[in-house]
């Protein structure tokens, strides 16, 4: 009986390891997937801040077009006149 026992237990125990090893290889995939997810979240924050700009210089420019053709439509007579 002692016997069984002990090859039960080592059955027990390979079980257990094989269940660890794979355990270990699904946490270092999710680890890289984490990170890359990080990366890819970095770059777009990045980007977003860079389109936030560019949207802005735009407003900006957009504002000054209206108030250039605003002030030349009162300094500048009709062509008739």
């Amino acid at each position: 009986m002692t016997q069984t026992t002990n090859l039960e237990i080592s059955n027990l125990n390979e079980l257990i390891n094989e269940r660890i090893n794979e355990l270990e290889m699904k946490l270092i995939f999710q680890d890289d997937l984490l990170n890359t997810l990080n990366d890819i979240v970095t770059r777009q924050d990045k980007e977003i801040m860079k389109l936030w700009d560019a949207n802005r210089l735009i407003k900006q420019s957009m504002q000054d077009i209206r108030s250039g053709s605003k002030d030349e439509a009162v300094d500048t007579p009709p062509p008739h006149y």
